[in-house]
């Protein structure tokens, strides 16, 4: 069996394991590059390998920095299925036909605004996929769920587990059979922080000859959950009560944005916020709620609770889904009492960028950052420290304050990362370190050794064939 890492190793985006064994080839996500100037070139240079030996896909979660280049893959030749929890399945309805759209009006935009020979060259490629693609890609879904036996190829069993990081995210446990015997793989995929709102906290696996594990946090532990509702309480009571101005919140349309609208809207059910207008201003974000809401059998108890308050306390959580492009503009000409949330949550592209516009040059407004921030985003260089940033080609002063609250991670954190690891009744053959920034990889290496004395641990080298006996 011979394990590559196509994407994700030493950085936190393309995530695409590919996985040769004796009966055939399969992949383990296939991530959309995201952030800096170079992730145009590496997702066209992505998937760089015959794919007609690729048998079928296993997708872990649908963020797109997991499924992003699935379209790509169809349109390059792929013919396989791709395999994914109900609740992905559904999401990717949603966020591929996305991506697709932001793709083929990004090209056009670059198209009519190339300055010079090399720009237009690099415009005239087209956009990396197409609507039409993202369509076709999804009839090449097959949703299982948790649990099931699943066998998608020859030599190969598998079993999704609940990951807790966003809707339908997965652990997958890989069985793969070879000369007469079976190894198991685990790929953790992306880990939720346990004891958070929404979801159920991550399944724990007991065995693995093999594991494949996140480390976007590998090098830190989040702040106290109370901690950071006490801040977001205070950030809100300055900004709103006090100051008069709006918060701007990008969020992830995935994941981010519920938790945060049920941070939101619990805590003006516990009084520590009179009321609250808040606005979500992503269509996809709107969807995924909707979808959220569908699938209230992987909510904990808690949610439950707080979605039936809710639905009676209108007057005090007034919370209102945009759609056009009429009203999300009309927004802007609000000067305060808005928390408004929109995608995306590293500030990149969106809506979110108009609101950003609009606000973070004013004293009275707030920018809460309420998540990972790749290298290379916008959000990345607001969470540094930028006194000026770039917006339709205009420079504009950071005035506003910028908070970081961390506690609101959908991702886990050093510590919940070994709890999740103590799990295991004994040691994996060989563990990789995966989906996390070089600094954050090796830190994590280094505290599974020291911690747990495990053989074999490293950090994913990219495009290295690792030959697993």
């Amino acid at each position: 069996m011979k394990l590559t890492f196509y994407g994700a190793a030493g950085e936190v985006t393309g995530s695409c394991l590919r996985v040769d064994h004796a009966g055939g080839s399969f992949l383990v996500d296939c991530g959309l590059f995201q952030g800096g100037c170079e992730a145009d070139r590496k997702n066209r240079e992505a998937l760089d390998f015959d794919l007609s030996q690729i048998d079928f896909v296993l997708l872990t979660h649908a963020h797109l920095d997991h499924t992003g280049l699935v379209p790509r893959l169809v349109s390059l030749g792929f013919k396989g299925r791709f395999h994914a929890t109900a609740a992905t399945v559904d999401l990717l309805g949603v966020m591929l036909l996305d991506s697709a759209y932001i793709q083929e009006k990004e090209a056009e935009w670059a198209l009519r605004n190339a300055r010079s020979r090399k720009a237009r060259r690099g415009a005239e490629q087209g956009p990396l996929y197409t609507v039409e693609q993202a369509r076709a890609s999804l009839r090449r879904l097959h949703a299982v769920d948790y649990g099931e036996p699943v066998v998608p190829g020859k030599g190969v069993r598998c079993w999704f587990r609940d990951a807790g990081h966003i809707l339908g995210s997965a652990i997958i446990e890989i069985d793969i059979e070879e000369k007469g015997h079976a190894r198991r793989l685990v790929a953790s995929g992306d880990l939720g922080q346990p004891m958070r709102p929404v979801l159920q906290d991550p399944a724990r696996i007991r065995a693995a000859d093999y594991l494949c594990i996140e480390s976007t946090y590998g090098n830190r532990a989040h702040r106290p959950f109370q901690s950071t509702l006490d801040e977001l309480a205070q950030v809100l009571h300055r900004t709103l009560e006090v100051d008069g101005g709006n918060v701007i919140i990008p969020a992830f349309a995935v994941g981010r944005t519920q938790e945060i609208l049920f941070v939101l809207a619990d805590l003006v059910r516990s009084g520590r916020v009179p009321r609250l207008d808040v606005v979500v201003d992503s269509p996809m974000a709107s969807m995924v709620t909707e979808l959220t809401v569908r699938h209230d059998n992987l909510w904990d108890d808690e949610t439950r609770e707080l979605y039936a308050w809710v639905q009676h306390h209108a007057d005090r959580f007034h919370l209102r889904f945009v759609q056009d492009a009429e009203e999300s503009m009309a927004l802007n000409a609000v000067q305060g009492g808005l928390v408004i949330v929109s995608a995306s949550g590293m500030c990149d592209a969106g809506r979110v960028k108009h609101h950003l516009r609009h606000n973070i040059g004013r004293r009275e407004c707030a920018i809460v950052i309420a998540g990972f921030q790749a290298a290379g985003t916008l959000g990345r260089r607001l969470v540094d420290g930028a006194r000026q940033v770039t917006l339709f080609r205009e420079r504009i002063p950071v005035r506003a304050r910028i908070h970081t609250i961390g506690g609101l991670s959908a991702h886990a954190d050093q510590p919940a990362l070994l709890h999740w690891l103590r799990g295991f009744e004994r040691p994996p053959r060989r563990t990789f370190i995966v989906h996390g920034e070089a600094a954050a990889s090796a830190a994590f290496a280094e505290a599974i050794e020291g911690e747990f004395g495990w053989p074999e641990v490293a950090v994913a080298e990219p495009q290295t064939p690792y030959t697993l006996d």
